[in-house]
This record gives structure tokens, C-alpha cells and sequence, in this order.
């Protein structure tokens, strides 16, 4: 059990250090001796070092999950994706860290979705990919430019921040796989938008069965709540909201940092275990900003530096690293989340209140999920930052000034930070003890995994509401 009910953040127990033969026995593959060591442990433990060592076995537990492949299940994947692929080279590959890896008990265990990582960190490998890009892809990325430039356009016609609204309405389904499994009644949340930014009007149409509870429309990770009976094993709920393209043009001789100390006392500060002032952050973001004492210039050369040297990637599960800003800036990978989080982080060591915002990616051609931060500048407030899509390896030249203050719309903003608890408060460990996009389920006895059951995000409806 993991009870954080009154806790901004429920990681805070990560704090503690584990023992150092356990340490040592983790950090050395020696994964099944440490699961042994870890159980006769939590024998004679209680209070938050339990917790501390329950979440620890859960890491455990769950790389099987994230690394199910062996050296030989993965050389046949990777087989119908590389042309002339042979057994030594891809050992090769996995040397050169192409291939997303672990050894765990002695056994070399190749990670779920090492294939599109291995083309996006050995890029060479291109030219050899049995499959280019899909002609969805192209027309979302296609849909996405034309989106940005007419919200940039209509943004400076007009002299709006605020613009071109979109009305959306959305179907979000779960179903557990095999309700037999869980007796009793399942507690389900489900994101839902805030009410704040480009993000109003959300209104609830539909709910089967009915839900119990919303979180406040400003509730830093908002959600609807559910209790399925026994007899039921699945949900949905339909609701519709308002998106906003905004568009600011940014002038660093206008920019200063806010004296609101609300902002600056919630928003310039740690929050481990990802959130993390470390010696290495702190060294690197001085040497990116040198001495410039302007915020937005400040913020804008974190910016180039992050979308210049930091390539997108597939992220293991979150709860599997031990702080994203630091893995992220000695690795220079990452997903959009771990983009954003090193932002933030860095953002935070130069004293620019910054703050981390996820949901959904809506474009009408294919949404899915997606993270990105906010940076707080005077005289502007709350400004866009989108590390992943202004990242300069998408080789689109627009993305990388537009994303730096920024967005075109395509959002549903269900959170402005990370590992905080639910309302009403989750009981257990989540799924995903930092984000909320897929939504979580537990038991009355424990949390279920992603694994147990599925949910889908899809767009009913897109309205364009201008004149």
C-alpha cells in the first residue's frame, strides 16, 4: 500500500537510499538474488523505507515486462526491419548501443521497443529499413505545419495570443482483460482537461456507467473517477472541450522574471527524484547560459541546446529510472516527457519558473500521447515549450522557433505536474508514478499493471468555432 494522500509528490520516499549490497546486487544484473534480498527485507521493515523497498521489488518485476526479448527472439525482429542482417553484426549493434539492453541474471534481455529506437540512435541504419515513413505519417506532419502557420498568421493579423479555437469532442474507453481475476469493485481515473490556458469549456456528455467523482477543473493531474462493480469490466466517457492555438512573439528586451512568489516558490524549485538540482545539471546548465542574466535569452539557449543535442527516443517505463533530467543529459535521449523534464529542470537551475504540462496530442489525422513544459516570462505569463517537436533532428525548420513560446491547438492538457496524487487519492503504486495519459486501475488489493486491461483516446468530433 502506498498511501500519499496528503502528498504533493508521491515520490518522495525515493529519497532514502537503498542499502549498499543491494545496491551493488541491482547495479550488477544480479536480479534474482536481489528480488531474495529485497523480500527478507520488507519481512522486517515498516514506514516509508517499506514503501522505498516495495517500490524497488516493483522495478524489479516490471523489467521483465519492459526487456521480454532474448539476443535471439530480437536478431529476428530486427531481421524483418534491417536488410542483410546478420547474428554478428547485430551483436555488434547492441556493443555499439543501437539496441536497447539490460543483463539481468547473466542473460542478455533486449528492451520492447528497441526496434525504432535502434534507427533514431544509429540513424545510418536508414538506408537498410525494409519500411520508410507511412503516408499517415506524412499527412499528420503535414496537417501539423499547416495548423501552426495559420495559428502563427491569424496570431499576428490579429494581434491574439489566444486564437483559432477548435471544439473537440472525445471518447475515452477502458476495459480490463480478464475481470474473473479481480473480484470486487475496481477504482478507476480516467485524464480529463483542465480548465486553464488554451484549454476551456470542458463539459462531461456521456458516462457509462456513471462516474463518482471530477477532480477540480484545476487539479494539477485532474481526472474522473469510476468504481466498477463486479459485474462490469468496462467504461467509457465522452466529453467535449475548447483547444486554443497561441502564438506570441517573444522579445527578450521586454522579458523579465515574475515577482509573484506563489510562481517562483512552486515552480524554481526541486521535485526528486526527476527534478533534481544535481552537481552535473547545475554545471551544465551555467555552461550553456554563461552569464547572461536576461530570463528568455536564459531560457531560449537551454532550448537550442536540448533540441540540438538531445535525440528523441522511446523511453523505458518511468519508474525504472532514478531521475530522468539526470539520465536524459548524460545519455542526450530521450521521449518528449524526458525532454521536457530536463527542461524544466534546467530551467529551474537558472531561476525561470517552469512547469510540466501532458495529455494528449490531438491532431485530427492520428492524436496520441505526448508531454511538454511551460516557462513563466513577464510580461507574457505562461508560455509554450516543446522540446521533442522543436527539436532540430525533425528536420522541419518551422518547428524549432515556433515551439519556443508556441502551440497550435492540438492539445489536451490534463496536467501541469508530475507525480502528484489523485482526487480522490490512488491507494497503491501507479502505473506510471510521474505521468497521467492512459489512466490507472487498482483492486482492492493491489494496483494493475498496463498489462490487465487497455484504454483509447478517440476524436468524435473536431469543430473549427472562427468566423
Amino acid at each position: 500500500m502506498h498511501d500519499s494522500s496528503s502528498k504533493e509528490n508521491i515520490l518522495d520516499f525515493l529519497k532514502m537510499p537503498l542499502q549498499t549490497d543491494l545496491k551493488t546486487l541491482i547495479e550488477s544484473g544480479e536480479h534474482e538474488k536481489a528480488i531474495l534480498v529485497l523480500r527478507e527485507l520488507l519481512s522486517r521493515t515498516r514506514g516509508e523505507q517499506q514503501l522505498r523497498l516495495k517500490f524497488e521489488l516493483l522495478r524489479l518485476e516490471l523489467l521483465e515486462k519492459e526487456f521480454p526479448y532474448s539476443l535471439e527472439e530480437a536478431f529476428h525482429l530486427a531481421s524483418g526491419e534491417l536488410v542483410s542482417l546478420s547474428i554478428q553484426e547485430f551483436q555488434d549493434l547492441i556493443g555499439r548501443g543501437c539496441v536497447d539492453h539490460i543483463i539481468s541474471n547473466g542473460q542478455v534481455r533486449v528492451h520492447k521497443r528497441f526496434v525504432p529506437n535502434m534507427f533514431w540512435l544509429c540513424p545510418e541504419l536508414g538506408s537498410r529499413r525494409r519500411r520508410g515513413e507511412s503516408e499517415l505519417g506524412a499527412i499528420e506532419r503535414e496537417a501539423l505545419r499547416w495548423r501552426a502557420e495559420r495559428v502563427k498568421k491569424f496570431s499576428e493579423d490579429t494581434d491574439e495570443r489566444y486564437v483559432l479555437p477548435l471544439k473537440y469532442k472525445i471518447r475515452f474507453s477502458l476495459k480490463i482483460h480478464d475481470r474473473r481475476r479481480y473480484p470486487g469493485i475496481l477504482r478507476v481515473w480516467i485524464p480529463i482537461p483542465r480548465e486553464e490556458g488554451i484549454n476551456r469549456e470542458v463539459r462531461i456528455l456521456h458516462s457509462d456507467p456513471a462516474f463518482k467523482h471530477v477532480a477540480p477543473p484545476m487539479h494539477p493531474q485532474r481526472t474522473i473517477y469510476f468504481e466498477l462493480e463486479e459485474t462490469l469490466d468496462s467504461l467509457e466517457v465522452v466529453y467535449e472541450f475548447t483547444s486554443y492555438g497561441f502564438y506570441v512573439k517573444l522579445n527578450p528586451n521586454e522579458a523579465s522574471i515574475t515577482q509573484n512568489s506563489e510562481i517562483l516558490s512552486r515552480y524554481t524549485v526541486e521535485k526528486p527524484p526527476h527534478i533534481v538540482f544535481s552537481d552535473h545539471l547545475i554545471k551544465l546548465t551555467k555552461r550553456i547560459i554563461e552569464d547572461e542574466p536576461n530570463p528568455l535569452r536564459k531560457a531560449q539557449r537551454i532550448w537550442d541546446w536540448i533540441t540540438s543535442n538531445v535525440r528523441y527516443t522511446y523511453a523505458w517505463d518511468y519508474s525504472l529510472y532514478d531521475s530522468i533530467s539526470e539520465y536524459v543529459a548524460r545519455n542526450l535521449r530521450g521521449d518528449c516527457g524526458m525532454q521536457a523534464i530536463l527542461f524544466i529542470t534546467m530551467a529551474r537551475i537558472a531561476g525561470i519558473p517552469a512547469r510540466w504540462q501532458s495529455g494528449w496530442y490531438l491532431n485530427p489525422v492520428r492524436p496520441g500521447m505526448h508531454d511538454w513544459a511551460q516557462i513563466h516570462i513577464e510580461p507574457y505569463g505562461w508560455i509554450y515549450v516543446d522540446p521533442s517537436f522543436g527539436n532540430k533532428n525533425k528536420g522541419d525548420g518551422w518547428r524549432n522557433s515556433f515551439y519556443f513560446g508556441s502551440i497550435e491547438g492540438y492539445r489536451l492538457a490534463a496536467n501541469i505536474d508530475i507525480s502528484t496524487q489523485f482526487d480522490p487519492p490512488k491507494e497503491y503504486f501507479r502505473s506510471d508514478p510521474v505521468d497521467n495519459q492512459r489512466g490507472e486501475v487498482e483492486s482492492k488489493e493491489r494496483n494493475m499493471y498496463y498489462d490487465e486491461w487497455e484504454s483509447s483516446l478517440e476524436i468524435l468530433e473536431v469543430e473549427r468555432l472562427e468566423k
